[in-house]
């Protein structure tokens, strides 16, 4: 099943960081001099307004969110935006102020300001109407989970649309749908958006299941705690009205920055790898592939990208021309490879054409490595959560691969250990890990791997 949620979610946020840049630059073009909109000047506001509120959480602002505490995210985010704002001034204008400058800071203010509740209250208008609502149900019978179906009920302007509750635990309520099992094939049949589970209702294997479930089916979990889960390190304490709820931490590539910031550091990293070094290289290797064997020097199969978007993946040919080739992957003394494809397998030079895949947008630097289309399709039967990994672009490296796990796999064990250490990535991503894993893989290749044939 395909979630509403976030369909068009993720376009919101860059929307609105759009607009509030808009809003500071006209100010500053309306009100003061014309040449401080330089590129200088340009960079400097839109590199210190995105970090503020990336550590401010300006943006995090959900339907839920009281007012007061958008204020005080509005206040956090100027009082640190003005301090960079008028520091360029002392940095590059030499301590230059002038009263256009007081008049621009406060126009800008009480505009971004104002349409920040606007933009608020519009949406809760929206959904007093029934527009952006979230189906949702719950799980458990305890008076707390009650106390969620009653706010659901009286806050309509929250957008959620009470679907039923279900338990194991049989109830008279009118609301009340069927127990727990029904309620997850209910979710399905019904494109429920949200799940909220009272913790003393589940036992702990059903809360695994029913963890496991919305992953699997792209759908919202909360939790209504009992006070020792307040303190789980896995969840982050929210409150709708006054009823405490668990939400599960977001993984890094839930998030927008994260997706951006591997963005930049591909395009970057493959740019300068093409200038480089396959400027040159690729001519040098294309006389040895033609030299060595018929065929052409490129050769491309169809792999599965990121949410199972299929794209050519491009390798410098390293076998004779031969009808498996897209069937059967390299074995050890495999004797479809040509002498100058082994040097490259060895070498993992067949890969280079991989940063044009890049560049293109199909693939990234780091990832998961993308599997031949009938692996894919064998392991997705035999390996538990094998899906996950193909949630993120492929990479042309990756953690399995700098780990050992990488070429031909012999065991059952291999592909396991393989799957596992990409979900590891992807749940526990960062820009250094990215970083070690290129800097291993370079390592790697001059100090040369058993597997890499």
């Amino acid at each position: 099943m395909k979630s509403k949620i976030g369909q068009y979610s993720f376009l919101i946020k860059p929307l609105l960081i759009i607009a509030d840049l808009f809003i500071i630059f006209s100010s500053v073009f309306y009100f003061s001099a014309k040449d401080y909109l330089n590129l200088q000047f340009s960079i400097y506001i839109i590199f210190f307004w995105i970090l503020i509120s990336y550590y401010t959480k300006f943006y995090n602002v959900y339907r839920y969110t009281h007012t007061a505490k958008i204020l005080g995210l509005t206040l956090s985010q100027f009082f640190i935006f003005l301090l960079a704002f008028f520091s360029y001034f002392t940095l590059f204008r030499e301590g230059e102020l002038i009263r256009e400058q007081y008049i621009t800071v406060i126009t800008f203010i009480v505009i971004i300001t104002f349409f920040k509740f606007l933009f608020f209250y519009l949406l809760k208008k929206y959904r007093l109407s029934g527009g952006n609502y979230r189906n949702v149900i719950v799980f458990g019978n305890s008076k707390s989970a009650l106390n969620v179906v009653s706010l659901f009920s009286k806050k309509q302007d929250l957008g959620y649309r009470f679907r039923g509750f279900f338990s194991d635990k049989v109830s008279k309520s009118k609301s009340y749908s069927g127990n727990i099992k029904e309620g997850l094939k209910f979710a399905i049949l019904h494109e429920i958006e949200e799940i909220y589970c009272e913790v003393n209702s589940l036992t702990p294997q059903q809360l695994k299941d029913v963890r496991s479930f919305t992953n699997k089916n792209n759908i919202e979990l909360r939790l209504i705690p009992e006070n020792k889960a307040i303190y789980s390190k896995s969840f982050i304490l929210e409150y709708i009205g006054t009823i405490p709820i668990l939400k599960p931490k977001q993984l890094p590539f839930e998030r927008f920055e994260t997706h951006l910031t591997k963005r930049i550091f591909d395009i970057l990293f493959s740019t300068l790898v093409s200038v480089l070094i396959l400027s040159w290289l690729l001519p040098i290797l294309w006389v040895l592939v033609k030299l060595d064997s018929k065929g052409p020097f490129f050769f491309k199969q169809i792999r599965d990208g990121a949410d199972g978007k299929q794209f050519y993946c491009y390798k410098i040919r390293s076998m004779k021309v031969n009808g498996n080739a897209h069937k059967l992957g390299a074995i050890k003394n495999d004797k479809r490879i040509t002498n100058i494809g082994a040097f490259l397998r060895r070498t993992s030079l067949d890969e280079l054409p991989q940063f044009f895949n890049v560049l293109k947008g199909d693939m990234s630097v780091v990832g998961p490595r993308p599997h031949m289309n009938i692996q894919t399709e064998k392991y997705l039967k035999e390996i538990e959560n094998y899906l996950i990994r193909n949630s993120v672009k492929p990479g042309i490296t990756g953690l399995a691969q700098v780990s050992g796990f990488r070429g031909e796999v012999k065991k059952k064990s291999d592909i396991e250990n393989r799957v596992r250490l990409d979900i590891f990535y992807i749940e526990n991503w960062s820009f250094i890990l990215d970083l070690k894993i290129v800097f291993q893989t370079v390592f790697n290749v001059v100090k040369g791997q058993e597997q890499a044939y």
